[in-house]
């Protein structure tokens, strides 16, 4: 109803957008309230950018948890209507009063290898022996380690610009593995040197997808965010959560996935690994769900999927996404999941 105001009416809605304050989030948070003006020329919006600084005083574990905090805080008082967030930052359950009311179409969700400038041309393949790569990712680095035993993998810690800087004025390190989609965004195609094929490191839950996170109760602000949905991003990414959720990975954890769908069908690969890469349980499992069409008459009360609201989609594939998610889920804990990561989180809580 407020969205069907007239152009001319002398009071236009304004729309509160909460952005964290680093280039990227900004430059994700531009694009979506870009696509929203287009969709909706009545509308004003209004983006206010949040610190981080404020929550430091809370002891918190990684700077991800406190960021998503204090715009979570910003939603929860009404300050904000709607925040934009990478959906890997998600976590698969989401603070009751809190939902994904939309997920656009996902970016390339490989990771990407950013060379030093004298090793420009390379592949970690032909890195120098013992030269040192760096990631803050324990998904990654479990993974690299395993296939290229020549290197060494080190942490990296830093917005993508931090990183860049450290990695090309400190001799350091010879490389930097970032997610090729905010390499994209920032405009630095000409840095990606490498990308990663899946056979030698699959990507995050919900890597290159940006998800909208919304008060679960703001029927307006989800109809609005709703058109944003993309579907089959929608649907590949329900499963990864789905999987990783049943899984009880978290971001603590080496937890990677890669989907695909194709003629109907919804392929899932996920693994787990130890954190030095030697142990690792991976499988694949697929599912028949077609991409639907969006339409507008979803069932009105939806419990929500792994902390996405997506009531312009049919039911029924989303529900098939998530299946296909725990399924394989069981598949890995049934090989002896559990052991690794347990090993893994404990190992990890200990440093």
């Amino acid at each position: 109803g407020l969205f069907l105001q007239e152009e001319n009416s002398p009071k236009m809605r304004v729309i509160r957008v909460g952005t964290r304050k680093s280039q990227l989030a900004r430059i994700q948070t531009d694009s979506v309230v870009a696509t929203l003006k287009a969709l909706y020329p009545g509308l004003q919006f209004e983006i206010s950018e949040f610190s981080g600084k404020e929550l430091f005083l809370v002891r918190q574990i990684g700077e991800k948890s406190l960021f998503t905090k204090e715009l979570e805080h910003a939603l929860e008082k009404n300050e904000v209507d709607l925040v934009v967030h990478s959906l890997k930052d998600l976590p698969t359950v989401l603070p009751p009063g809190f939902t994904i009311g939309a997920i656009c179409k996902r970016e390339n969700p490989h990771d990407a290898v950013v060379f030093h400038p004298k090793f420009v041309g390379k592949t970690l393949e032909t890195l120098p022996e013992k030269s040192v790569v760096g990631t803050s990712s324990l998904r990654r680095a479990a993974q690299l380690q395993r296939k290229f035993s020549h290197l060494e993998f080190r942490s990296i810690r830093g917005n993508l610009n931090t990183r860049l800087r450290k990695l090309d004025e400190q001799q350091e390190f010879s490389a930097i593995i970032l997610a090729t989609a905010g390499l994209q965004r920032m405009g630095w195609h000409n840095r990606v040197g490498q990308i990663l094929h899946p056979d030698e490191c699959m990507y995050a839950v919900g890597q290159g997808a940006l998800g909208v996170e919304v008060r679960a109760k703001d029927q307006d602000i989800l109809d609005l965010v709703g058109v944003l949905h993309d579907p089959e991003t929608l649907l590949r990414c329900i499963a990864e959560r789905a999987f990783l959720r049943h899984l009880e990975g978290g971001c603590s954890v080496p937890v990677a996935v890669h989907t695909a769908m194709k003629d109907g069908q919804l392929y899932l690969t996920g693994g787990v690994w130890s954190l030095d890469g030697s142990d690792s349980i991976q499988d694949t499992m697929q599912a028949t769900i077609h991409v639907p069409a969006q339409h507008e008459d979803g069932p009105e009360d939806d419990p929500q999927l792994v902390g996405i609201t997506a009531r312009n989609i049919p039911r029924g594939p989303q529900l098939a996404a998530q299946n296909l998610g725990i399924s394989l889920a069981n598949l890995l804990l049934s090989k002896g999941a559990k052991n690794i990561l347990d090993v893994a989180r404990q190992l990890n809580d200990a440093h």
